[in-house]
């Protein structure tokens, strides 16, 4: 079981980068795969990129492709979401996540541990 500790969110305006950070305490978080979601108010919470254990595979949604870019660094224990171009749909609660299993469905129950969540607020 792992601590993720999020952190990078805040307000930008719409195209401009914003890099979000998750990092993580216990080294089984080394062997996870992690994943961001994310959640707007009255809406569901959906899958935004995802990583495998050694950064070799990503995963992106539609709507994020091109523009965000998911990373790891082992030697940190932290998995980082570089967003860029923003746009005001990006507006909401983003989390990290990790899934023991392995990189799979982009499902939230897939994932076995949460982060707290941080805030990204894009204005027009």
């Amino acid at each position: 079981q792992v601590q993720l500790v999020e952190s990078g969110g805040g307000l930008v305006q719409a195209g401009g980068s914003l890099r979000l950070s998750c990092a993580a305490s216990g080294r089984t978080f080394a062997t996870s795969a992690v994943g961001w979601f994310r959640q707007a108010p009255g809406e569901e919470r959906e899958f935004v990129a995802g990583i495998d254990w050694s950064g070799s595979t990503t995963h992106y949604a539609d709507s994020v492709k091109g523009r965000f870019t998911i990373s790891r660094d082992h030697a940190k224990n932290t998995v980082y979401l570089q967003m860029n171009s923003l746009e005001p749909e990006d507006t909401a609660v983003y989390y990290c996540a990790t899934a023991s299993l392995g990189l799979g469905p982009s499902s939230p129950e897939w994932y076995d541990q949460w982060g707290q969540g941080t805030h990204v607020t894009v204005s027009s």
